[in-house]
């Protein structure tokens, strides 16, 4: 072993997550004396020193322990190992959202108390028979509207997290408005609410839904469950501010429709503010859709391929969700053909696990799947798709697909396949380069957020027999 080391050199060091590193040195008696943990959120570098706490002269404790109240306070309402255990717009988006849950809750509250002075709180002459009939009318409602919603959209919401967690918190705005005017309208009190009701069952199942999906996006580290519990706690907290403010906001509007009116009104627009700069914050790393599109015109425009950030800033929140393309993947094999001749014409080409019919009337493009499609085949197709769609598009394009557009332009008088086929040549040399581009700036392609079908098939004449 070699010599002891000099008065005052450190002899191991530890660090917390991502915090300052600490050193040790050994004391006078033998024992080992820890630096303090420095403030990490003050920028302090944590140069003091602190008393041995036990055999380890630390106590054990994590930095937690002994650092200030405010990294304590934090380290409640933060996932473990914050900030590098979660994604880069965790905390941009966690911070509007925390204020547009705050302007919600007050506008419920508003909401709220408008609902229970229309069902006749506070009124000698009101029903409790009728005012429970209306309750239990209005949750019913509720809750058929949940189911038909989660079946009719539940597959579509993780394909477009963002512009459906933007619709639900819009809607939920509609739904309370909803509340406020129903009872200046008692004739319709009912139907109102039921309405409203309504509304608020299709946004938990968005909101929910949606937030499920980010949290997933959030996770960095296989900690989706401390990302989710600890966003429950940034809502529970910002939900208690909330309802303290609405104890002292309620005495002054109730008594003054109008003011609770202009309350309801300023504290939707900054609800509906706060909800845009949140979702505008997300960095999605997967494509769907909308951002394939976007990636895919600019590389076809530049030869450069989009990173994530300027995609997503760029991606469309309020409307034009998708190009004006229509883009159908997994479709079923039968929707497509009804002879072997059209099988032949459909299958002559592809040498891809998939097959692609062009509807250039409609400008609506149909895969079929194979069975071995995988991600990346998915993502070609896709790719092949929307590529179909520019050739209908204004803006430059490579050299030989602006041959294929002036020759698609004057009517469709080309046929279908035979454009088809040719992309698919084009496609052999364009799609490993964009794809290798996608990977290189950070999209994710192993995965994908494309609406896909469940249908699959297999066919005869297909490419690995190249019979033709």
């Amino acid at each position: 072993m070699a010599g002891p080391a000099g008065a005052g050199a450190p002899l191991c060091s530890e660090q917390f997550g991502s915090q300052a590193a600490r050193s040790c040195c050994a004391a006078a008696d033998g024992s080992l004396q820890w630096e303090a943990w420095g403030w990490r959120w003050w920028g302090r570098s944590g140069a003091s020193r602190g008393k041995p706490g036990g055999r380890d002269g630390g106590g054990g404790r994590a930095p937690g322990a002994a650092s200030p109240p405010l990294s304590r306070l934090l380290a409640v309402f933060l996932p473990q190992g914050f900030p590098d255990s979660v994604s880069a717009d965790y905390l941009p988006y966690q911070l509007w959202d925390s204020v547009q849950a705050f302007a919600s809750s007050l506008s419920g509250s508003l909401a709220t108390h408008a609902v229970l002075l229309g069902i006749g709180v506070g009124n000698a002459k009101a029903s409790v028979s009728a005012a429970t009939a209306t309750w239990l009318v209005k949750d019913s409602t509720g809750m058929l509207g949940r189911i038909i919603f989660a079946w009719w959209k539940g597959s579509k919401l993780d394909c477009n997290a963002k512009q459906w967690r933007l619709f639900a918190d819009i809607l939920n705005d509609v739904a309370m408005f909803l509340e406020i005017m129903a009872p200046i309208y008692p004739i319709c009190f009912t139907m109102t609410i039921c309405i409203s009701n309504l509304a608020k069952c299709i946004v938990s199942v968005a909101g929910g839904a949606t937030r499920a999906a980010l949290t997933m996006h959030q996770a960095r580290r296989n900690n989706m469950a401390d990302v989710s519990a600890k966003d429950g706690s940034q809502e529970t907290l910002v939900n208690l501010a909330g309802l303290l403010v609405s104890l002292l906001m309620l005495p002054l509007v109730s008594d003054c429709p109008s003011f609770s009116l202009g309350c309801f009104v300023l504290l939707t627009a900054l609800h509906i503010y706060a909800n845009y700069r949140a979702v505008r914050a997300l960095v999605l790393e997967t494509l769907n859709e909308g951002r394939l599109w976007l990636v895919l015109q600019h590389f076809l425009q530049r030869g450069e391929v989009l990173d994530p950030t300027s995609a997503n800033q760029m991606e469309p929140l309020w409307t034009g969700f998708w190009p004006s393309l229509s883009l159908s993947l997994g479709v079923p094999l039968h929707c497509l053909v009804s002879s072997v001749f059209e099988l032949q014409h459909l299958v002559e080409g592809h040498q891809e696990p998939y097959l692609l019919h062009w509807d250039q009337s409609r400008n609506q493009v149909q895969v079929v799947l194979s069975q071995v499609a995988g991600p990346e085949t998915v993502l070609r197709a896709a790719t092949h798709g929307l590529i179909l769609g520019a050739l209908r598009e204004d803006g430059p394009l490579p050299r030989e697909l602006e041959k294929l557009r002036n020759q698609v332009r004057p009517g469709p008088n080309k046929q279908s396949w035979l454009v088809v086929q040719e992309t698919h040549q084009v496609l052999d040399k364009l799609f490993p380069k964009f794809l290798k581009g996608l990977q290189d700036v950070g999209w994710k392609t192993e995965k994908h957020q494309l609406e896909v079908d469940e249908w699959r098939a297999t066919w005869l004449l297909s490419p690995e027999k190249k019979v033709l």
